[in-house]
């Protein structure tokens, strides 16, 4: 029963009961009624709602009585059976919205939209000074100089890696000689 209750929460009335009527399941029939009889429920209460805009807002599935029953065993012996029911609760009604948290969510989307157009016109800024420069003859040392300075360490690093590399033989000689 909580595979189905699973299945149909949330869901809009006409999607569940499609769902609970093409269910293999064995208690899809019983949930199907039970279904159909909270909108009912929910038609006579409001009586100038629309029940197409339903949703199944809440439901749970808790134990109920259990039978206890015994089914004849090999060699005079009973094996217990336990038939099991179940509670279960159906709530149907429109979806809620809360009106602050999509006013908060629409307030952010246009927020960022507007971050958005002020990257774009920094990005074409940056492209009509870059543009102009050019015009003018002028290279972009910046960026050279970030390469050239960005390869000096490294060359000093080769460097000192054979250093080392040349101090290794000289140590093992000397060792050999004592």
């Amino acid at each position: 029963m909580r595979l189905l209750a699973d299945l149909i929460r949330g869901k809009k009335v006409d999607r569940a009961i499609a769902i609970l009527e093409h269910s293999t399941k064995h208690p899809a029939v019983p949930l199907r009624k039970l279904v159909l009889s909270a909108i009912n429920n929910w038609k006579q209460k409001n009586e100038s709602g629309d029940e197409t805009g339903l949703v199944v807002k809440t439901i749970f599935v808790d134990g109920g009585r259990t039978l206890k029953r015994m089914r004849p065993a090999p060699q005079g012996r009973g094996y217990r059976v336990r038939k099991r029911s179940n509670h279960v609760t159906v709530i149907v009604d429109y979806p809620f919205f809360d009106e602050e948290e999509l006013i908060e969510e629409v307030e952010d989307e246009q927020e960022a939209a507007e971050i958005e157009e002020m990257a774009e016109e920094f990005e074409e800024l940056a492209e009509e000074s870059e543009e102009e420069e050019t015009e003018e003859g002028e290279a972009k040392p910046k960026k050279k100089a970030a390469k050239k300075s960005a390869k000096k360490p490294a060359a000093k690093k080769s460097a000192k890696k054979t250093a080392t590399k040349k101090s290794a033989p000289k140590k093992a000689a000397k060792k050999k000689k004592k």
